[in-house]
């Protein structure tokens, strides 16, 4: 009974004694000849899945140990599903982290859905490549559409603007900058629901099923730049998420300047504080630590590689990054709102106004 007991508790000790050594792995040990998975959590093709690729082709030359990083699609829920799966699923030994909404981190915080699985600050953050500097959410629709100014979509009884949205779903921004326009600015919309991804979305505008759409500067230019050109086929109506009107739109106001109260304002103002994370990434929580600094500096370093930026250049995706400790300020920021604001934000985020 006693040899046993001893083989047991030996087998038990070398067990330990392994993962032991698998976790105190230095980050080049780990890394080196491994495969890295960037979790996407919208669909290939969108604004999204390119900064995820343009990355994905550099990332791994300032990993130390020089993995190669692949990039698996996870869409679902306007990007929940993917960091639900991050948080809860994923190892938590660096080999996987992701990329979602913007919005992810507020809806952590306001857990304005049952399906929320995840506090936002507990991510192991590695930061975002944009912080919207040189970009902006738009607003735009067709040249010929019922709308061609916020007088035409505040127009009482008129035609109600026809606009898609990417998911029946409080974490898609489409879905959640449609109830902004229509009950806290009062345009005259009418919003078509349950298109899987952003290039869904500019296919059904090519095809005349929707007029307009709300997207990211920086998704519009990568995608359909000849769109937004002088003379193109598409108008800039409204600007969000800036602090001043965009220099390549300056007859499109922002969101803030046509609220029509202070207190919705203000609102406005607190929806687009996430956009600062306009493209995060971020890894499970728990990871260790060495990795975690390892992945932290490594996604730092390679928005400065001349590859990185020559491809930004070319796909025109705006380049503005911060680190892991700027985003988590920013959430924590986020997270010290005062409650009935946050009551606000959960409210609006449902689908009320």
């Amino acid at each position: 009974m006693w040899r046993s007991f001893s083989r047991g508790l030996t087998a038990a000790l070398l067990l330990a004694a392994v993962s032991g050594d698998a976790l105190a792995q230095d980050p080049a040990s780990f890394y080196k000849g491994k495969t890295v998975t960037l979790v996407v959590g919208y669909g290939p093709g969108g604004g999204y899945d390119i900064y995820a690729r343009v990355l994905a082709r550099v990332l791994g030359k300032h990993i130390p140990g020089n993995p190669t990083v692949i990039i698996q699609n996870m869409p679902g829920a306007g990007s929940l599903r993917a960091a639900n799966y991050l948080y809860n699923v994923a190892p938590k030994d660096g080999s996987v982290f992701g990329t979602f909404a913007r919005n992810i981190p507020l809806l952590g915080l306001i857990k304005s859905k049952q399906n929320v699985q995840f506090d936002p600050r507990k991510f192991t953050w590695l930061g975002s490549s944009s912080s919207f500097a040189n970009d902006a959410y738009l607003l735009i629709a067709r040249r010929g559409s019922t709308a061609k100014s916020i007088e035409d979509l505040r127009r009482p009884g008129g035609p109600p603007l026809i606009i898609g949205s990417t998911a029946d779903s409080a974490s898609s921004d489409s879905n959640t900058m449609a109830v902004v326009l229509r009950d806290i600015l009062g345009f005259n919309l009418k919003l078509i629901t349950g298109y899987i991804d952003s290039g869904q979305l500019f296919m059904a505008m090519e095809r005349g099923e929707i007029e307009g759409r709300t997207v990211s500067l920086s998704a519009v230019q990568s995608n359909k730049a000849e769109w937004i050109r002088p003379g193109g086929p598409v108008q800039v109506l409204l600007v969000f998420g800036r602090q001043s009107r965009h220099p390549n739109f300056p007859d499109a106001p922002l969101a803030a300047e046509v609220a029509k109260s202070a207190a919705d304002k203000r609102l406005i103002e607190i929806l687009e504080a996430p956009y600062m994370l306009s493209r995060p990434y971020a890894a499970p929580p728990d990871m260790p630590v060495d990795r975690a600094k390892a992945l932290q500096a490594a996604f730092v370093s390679a928005h400065k590689d001349p590859e990185y930026l020559a491809d930004a250049e070319k796909l025109q995706i705006d380049v503005s990054p911060i680190g892991g400790d700027q985003a988590l300020s920013l959430i924590n920021r986020i997270a010290a709102t005062p409650s009935d604001q946050l009551q606000w934000l959960a409210q609006v985020m449902r689908g009320g106004g």
